[in-house]
């Protein structure tokens, strides 16, 4: 049995549903993992994913901002919404699969303009909650996990399009590389971006929009990622950015990160 898993910061859902539509056409995943959904649970689209046959689904949303929902074609076990930093925020949803798979969906405060706790409460937020995705991922460890989303950290150096310009700025400080590099160790997870695409390779999937030719002159980060645990790692087989989505009409900034588990 193979299983096709794609994740995509959808940034509004409602937006982007023809968006949506297509993927499901032209790639067919079992499992998608959405995050800024921007919507409350009240008006999610439930009829729009039925008829397209995810009619198994977690949503955790909130209006205008966040959310994060996990759509599968397959039935879960076990569904979970995790609290991290004692603040609902609505970032995380979970599952459990036949035979143990858990899925889980992350979508990581973006932390705001400066690289520095002692004055930004949003990055000092975004650390802890690197923190307690690392304790967590430390007790994980021994089970199959896929974790994936918008990491809104991107950890290595051809992680980003000019790492001398960056390196200074949230989401590539060296304080952020570090809590994921502790975050990786703490769960032995593999990441499957990386395995598939090595450094010193470029490898992105967020091209902003406050320059409108960031996607033209490839100014992109990664942002988004997918990572297993040893006991799930022999069973990933393909991965792909898919970058065309970038190219669509009022296109999310982000693009859908797919993957491939035996």
């Amino acid at each position: 049995m193979s299983l096709r898993i794609a994740t995509w910061n959808v940034n509004s859902l409602r937006q982007r549903l023809d968006h949506l539509d297509r993927l499901i056409e032209t790639k067919a995943p079992d499992l998608l993992l959405l995050q800024e959904t921007k919507l409350e649970d009240s008006i999610f689209p439930g009829d729009f994913f039925d008829e397209r046959g995810y009619r198994h689904r977690v949503i955790a949303g909130q209006k205008s901002y966040n959310g994060v929902a996990l759509l599968s074609r397959l039935p879960f076990e076990e569904e979970s919404k995790q609290v991290w930093c004692d603040k609902d925020d609505k970032r995380h949803c979970s599952v459990r699969l036949a035979e143990g798979l858990e899925i889980h969906n992350f979508y990581v405060p973006s932390g705001g303009d400066k690289p520095d706790p002692a004055v930004n409460d949003k990055f000092a937020h975004k650390l802890q909650f690197l923190d307690e995705m690392a304790a967590w991922a430390g007790e994980a460890r021994d089970r199959p996990i896929l974790i994936a989303g918008d990491f809104n950290v991107a950890p290595l150096e051809n992680d980003v399009w000019n790492h001398k310009r960056l390196v200074r700025s949230v989401g590539h400080s060296p304080v952020e590389s570090g809590k994921m590099a502790t975050l990786l160790e703490a769960g032995g997870f593999t990441d499957v971006g990386r395995h598939f695409v090595p450094m010193p390779e470029p490898l992105y999937t967020w091209w902003g929009y406050r320059f409108a030719q960031s996607y033209a002159k490839d100014y992109g980060w990664r942002l988004d990622h997918v990572w297993v645990t040893q006991p799930l790692g022999p069973r990933v087989r393909a991965h792909e950015v898919f970058r065309e989505t970038r190219t669509w009409e009022k296109p999310s900034d982000h693009v859908p990160v797919i993957v491939d588990i035996e």
